[in-house]
């Protein structure tokens, strides 16, 4: 019987004992609590023994009750760094009220007193942190600025939003602070000093997806600084990039099609641009699914004008990178063509002379139709800035040299809308520039224009004829009516 007891307290773990779902630790079978078990994070190894650099000293003094002045690093001996650097983070993770600008005084005073040391520690490189400091620095940068932002000023009214472009900006009141922490995180980033394998273990995928939440912060200032983090962190962690990618495809399938309202989109696709700007050729097919699926829709939402630089230049990095890619982006922009938002047609107008900038001649012929329809409807626009934008058009060499290449289409799908606003525009900045481009079409191909002419004035006496009839129509029933109407009277 003590054989069996002895070879049971022995026996080898079932499969059921052990890690099964993949974190954990083995259950406990020495002395110390049996519920003590060390979760191991997806991208961290299990801890190893204490390396010589760490030392097993540095353990993570006690909590503090109060916020009090520490002494700098300066004036206390190299070993002793690593816990006063410690204890400055805890100092930083107290939480002030910074809509009372009387309270709490002091201690505001000596956080950010505080913060700017743990900066300059970090931006001087004088000592590299230990792999706890670290993990202690992300805990405290985490408290601070992850927080539930305030809504936005059309949420607090409940009325309809109104143009961003006008709206006064929301400033976050703790900015003294936030804006160090995240000087503090920059520093950390873009040090050399950084080791990726173990940054990477506290900056993983929930922490950049919180990061991503923030761009929808009103504050510009806090928005700036989350761009220029979040780039820096695209591109020190490769294994994040993915990731990155599909988090940002996210929020602007929600922007488009949800909510319509965000406020760091602008940011996000600066990054972006910079992202496309590194696209190795030829180019992924999942690059190209989200030009179709996220890029392109974003021109449907009615504040595209806050964020259409950003994204007119994400676009025409893609038909620069590719240019085959521009027949889909040209049809993507008809598909997307404001009816009566005449600004909206204006920025659409100026981003499609950019793609077709970039546009070879074999391409341009796919789309050319469609095209040239839509530009014939914004030429005879009433509102002269868009008829005048669309015939600015003909002043870029490549559009005019791919238009004289495919005049023999082009022209007569246009020369109706060139002689309507000859004879009928009441703009005469577009009447001059309408009477150039018929100019350079009559230099271009005289019988071809002709040829359209002749076709032009067919049309109108047909189109003559049919009013005259319709007209004459019209007179016949009116006499029939007239001759019948005493018959048909009754009379009570």
């Amino acid at each position: 019987m003590l054989r069996k007891i002895m070879k049971g307290g022995h026996r080898k773990p079932s499969k059921s004992d052990g890690n099964d779902f993949g974190f954990g630790a083995p259950r406990n079978s020495g002395s110390g609590p049996a519920n003590n078990v060390v979760v191991n994070h997806s991208s961290r190894a299990a801890p190893g023994p204490p390396s010589p650099h760490t030392g097993s000293a540095i353990v993570a003094p006690p909590p503090m009750n109060t916020v009090e002045p520490l002494p700098l690093f300066r004036d206390v001996p190299v070993s002793e760094r690593q816990n006063l650097f410690l204890r400055k983070l805890q100092v930083c993770c107290f939480q002030f009220d910074f809509t009372d600008t009387l309270k709490s005084v002091r201690e505001k005073e000596i956080k950010r007193q505080t913060l700017l040391e743990l900066v300059d520690f970090i931006q001087s490189g004088s000592g590299k942190i230990t792999e706890n400091c670290q993990e202690e620095m992300i805990k405290m940068v985490s408290v601070n600025i992850f927080r539930c932002l305030p809504p936005a000023s059309h949420e607090n009214t409940g009325q309809v939003s109104s143009d961003p472009e006008e709206e006064e900006p929301y400033l976050e009141p703790s900015w003294p602070h936030l804006q160090l922490v995240y000087e503090l995180l920059l520093r950390y980033v873009v040090s050399s000093d950084t080791d990726t394998k173990v940054a990477k273990r506290y900056i993983d995928h929930s922490f950049v997806l919180k990061l991503l939440d923030l761009f929808d912060s009103e504050d510009p200032r806090e928005r700036e600084y989350l761009k220029t983090i979040l780039h820096r962190i695209y591109g020190k962690f490769m294994v994040h990039r993915p990731f990155i990618r599909k988090a940002i495809n996210n929020i602007f399938y929600r922007f488009v099609y949800e909510t319509e309202r965000h406020s760091g989109i602008g940011e996000l696709l600066e990054i972006l641009g910079s992202i496309i700007n590194g696209f190795a050729l030829p180019m992924k097919e999942e690059h190209k699914l989200f030009l179709v699926r996220a890029l392109i829709p974003l021109h449907k939402p009615k504040p595209i004008s806050v964020y259409h630089q950003q994204l007119s230049y994400c676009i025409t990095q893609f038909v620069e990178k590719d240019y085959k890619l521009a027949d889909t982006v040209i049809r993507g922009l008809l598909k997307y063509w404001p009816v009566t938002n005449c600004q909206k047609e204006v920025l659409f107008l100026g981003e499609l002379e950019e793609v077709l900038e970039a546009t070879q001649s074999a391409e341009f012929q796919r789309s050319m139709v469609p095209l040239f329809r839509q530009i014939a409807r914004c030429l005879t626009s009433s509102h002269f800035q868009v008829a005048e934008r669309a015939l600015f058009l003909w002043n870029n060499e490549h559009i005019v040299s791919l238009i004289a290449q495919n005049r023999s289409v082009v022209l007569p799908i246009i020369f109706e809308a060139l002689e309507k606003n000859i004879h009928g525009h009441w703009n005469q900045a577009v009447h001059g520039l309408t009477v150039n481009v018929r100019k350079m079409f009559l230099e271009m191909d005289t019988e071809l224009f002709e040829e359209c002419q002749r076709q032009y004035v067919e049309k109108k006496s047909r189109v003559r004829d049919v009013e005259e009839q319709r007209e004459l129509t019209w007179k016949r029933l009116a006499d029939v009516a007239a001759h019948r109407g005493g018959e048909d009277m009754v009379t009570v």
